[in-house]
């Protein structure tokens, strides 16, 4: 019984095209990070005010 070899992982990256991203991939992606940042700001102040001896 013969047992085919799996691609790997790299050589398959190295085939693949550039595809740039869209404009609705990109504003996502900007949505995200802003979202995340501005999460971890509100959560910040948020622990400070709530929980001073903390900080």
């Amino acid at each position: 019984m013969e047992q085919k070899q799996q691609p790997k992982l790299a050589e398959e990256m190295k085939k693949m095209e550039y595809e740039p991203l869209l404009p609705a991939e990109l504003s996502l992606i900007k949505w995200s990070i802003g979202i995340g940042v501005g999460s971890l700001f509100i959560l910040y102040f948020l622990s400070k005010w709530l929980f001073p001896g903390g900080h």
